[in-house]
């Protein structure tokens, strides 16, 4: 296992791809700390399955990160997941949607990583992977606050994969596609009603419309990417945005 004796942090991982990434770097020996909300008994039961610890911390509060990465420790993956998702036209776009969306989307990355490089130089080697998406690419209508923010998360990722190149630093952007996961489901109402859709016209018709596989994305094969991002052969892999959208972004 050739993350015995590394220290994980992956926001966002209670649920759906955060759960998955967190299951392939505990399963590589990697020593997991979970981040998230969710029912407490099922938190601590995937703690007890993972050998993890939880820590509940809002990412939307800044103090709350800082007393998370404190507590954490000096971590030598980081990986940035938590996110929401609203639908809605730009003139209906709530405006406090569109602050939360941005601060847990987008800032909260900057204030992990601005608290987690130091610890990674110090020890010559780290691994910083952000969840963006197909829509760090490209946009979607209706999605005006996520499109905005996964932009800048791939933007984000490339500038610090510059700063830190020459200190065994790494940084990387996973953009899936549509991944079946309770964040992509809990859309689905929403993009019915800001449409006129029926449920089964969202998923054939704007979902999955684009991705030339026709099906959704599985969250254990962006788990399985993030692995592999940590190994020592992916040392040069540094500053990229991996496509995992079924050929979406292809066109």
């Amino acid at each position: 296992m050739f993350l015995e004796g590394k220290r994980a942090l992956v926001t966002g991982s209670t649920s759906g791809i955060g759960l998955a990434i967190a299951r392939a770097l505990a399963g590589e020996g990697a020593e997991v700390v979970l981040n998230g909300f969710g029912d407490e008994g099922e938190i601590a039961q995937l703690c007890e399955e993972l050998g993890a610890s939880h820590n509940g911390a809002d990412l939307t509060d800044v103090a709350q990160i800082e007393a998370m990465m404190a507590e954490a420790g000096a971590v030598d993956i980081l990986v940035n997941n938590a996110g929401m998702q609203h639908v809605a036209p730009v003139e209906e776009f709530p405006v406090e949607k569109w602050e939360t969306i941005i601060a847990l989307n987008l800032t909260a990355a900057f204030h992990t990583v601005r608290l987690a490089v130091p610890g990674m130089k110090g020890k010559g080697w780290g691994r910083i992977i952000n969840t963006a998406s197909a829509h760090s690419k490209v946009a979607s209508p209706f999605k005006s606050a996520y499109n905005s923010a996964k932009h800048g998360l791939d933007g984000f990722t490339k500038t610090i994969a510059l700063e830190l190149a020459e200190h065994g630093v790494t940084a990387n952007c996973i953009s899936p596609g549509y991944v079946w996961t309770p964040l992509v489901e809990n859309q689905i109402p929403d993009t019915m009603k800001a449409r006129g859709l029926t449920r089964e016209e969202v998923i054939n018709d704007v979902l999955l419309v684009k991705q030339a596989t026709k099906k959704f994305v599985q969250p254990e094969e962006i788990g399985a990417l993030a692995a592999f991002l940590c190994r020592d052969e992916a040392q040069n892999v540094n500053g990229a945005n991996w496509s995992v959208d079924g050929g979406w972004t292809a066109e």
